[in-house]
């Protein structure tokens, strides 16, 4: 199966038969079956017939509407699941203080597992490089982490922990390059706007993920239910961030196969990708995402798309009591 990125600025998507067919300008520039298509994301203006969207509802194909730069705005999907028993049990669990408190601090505990091991996998490649004060810091949370919090004393150790392990992250990155923290809506400088981009992509498969299992993606445990905010994909999300976008987006610059000259600085402020830059980016996160790989987490081979997947089953098996849920650690 296969995922379709739309960037033609203009283009018109319409069904013909059983694929889809890509019009810009009246002249047609890519077509592609539908039986082999799982996702489609479509950036900026571009029109989809009513033809093209019922083929893709008909054929169960997720379709994300991003803004140009990359902002979620929707989501095209068929009747929402029928899992109501698992809804129910969610809904439950979520005002069950002890479970909820429980299960945040997990996901808090592997995304510093992960931060730990993004560094000390930079350094086993990088010897002359180190950061012996945030893996100090960053292990000293993570035994803070052991022991039992409430929900917003969680938060606040994961924004400790983000900004200890981002102030490391940032001196990995060589040559002129200058990250020194996360800055989004509109990103600073490259190094965010690619951040931004990936965690935008990954955001999306993770809702999508979510409700297909029957989730309610709205109602979270770790990320706190705000209005309009997708808490549980957020939460489910916490746990790729560090293993699929930031070690993409440290390789993509360091081989440089993304470029400073390759962004744009805009008249209102922030930075943006060129159109070839994106594309660049979409495919290796894409090959990112499809690339098969043995996984000491599952014990066998497995993709992080698959992961994705897995864990949001596994999530629902917890939720309607089938023990404790063990969250994804970026591979050593």
């Amino acid at each position: 199966m296969s995922s379709l990125y739309v960037l033609e600025q203009g283009a018109v998507i319409r069904q013909e038969s059983e694929r889809l067919v890509i019009y810009r300008d009246g002249a047609r520039v890519a077509e592609v079956p539908l039986l082999k298509l799982e996702r489609v994301v479509v950036f900026g203006h571009v029109h989809l017939t009513t033809g093209a969207i019922s083929a893709l509802l008909r054929h169960g194909v997720d379709t994300t509407f991003l803004s140009w730069h990359g902002r979620l705005k929707g989501r095209l999907v068929a009747l929402e699941s029928k899992n109501i028993p698992l809804r129910l049990k969610q809904y439950e669990r979520a005002r069950d203080e002890a479970f909820a408190s429980e299960l945040a601090r997990r996901i808090v505990r592997a995304k510093v597992q992960s931060a730990l091991r993004v560094i000390a996998r930079y350094h086993r490649n990088h010897p002359e490089w180190s950061a012996p004060e945030e893996t100090q810091e960053l292990e000293r949370l993570l035994n803070v982490l052991g022991r039992p919090h409430t929900l917003s004393s969680l938060r606040g150790l994961e924004g400790q922990a983000a900004a200890i392990y981002f102030q490391a992250y940032g001196r990995m990155f060589r040559r002129s390059l200058q990250f020194h923290k996360r800055s989004r809506r509109p990103p600073q400088d490259p190094i965010n706007a690619a951040l931004s981009l990936g965690y935008s992509l990954l955001f999306g498969e993770a809702i999508a993920v979510v409700a297909a299992i029957g989730f309610d993606p709205y109602l979270g445990f770790f990320h706190a239910p705000e209005y309009g905010r997708c808490s549980l994909a957020l939460d489910l999300m916490e746990e790729f961030r560090a293993a699929v976008v930031d070690r993409l987006v440290l390789m993509l610059f360091n081989m440089e196969v993304l470029l400073p000259e390759h962004f744009t600085a805009a008249e209102k402020g922030g930075v943006w990708f060129s159109l070839e830059a994106k594309k660049r980016f979409l495919q290796e996160y894409e090959n990112t995402m499809r690339r098969v790989f043995i996984s000491k987490h599952v014990g066998h081979r497995t993709s992080f798309r698959r992961l994705l997947l897995e864990q949001a089953e596994r999530l629902a098996r917890v939720i309607q009591g089938d023990g404790g849920y063990e969250p994804y650690v970026a591979e050593p």
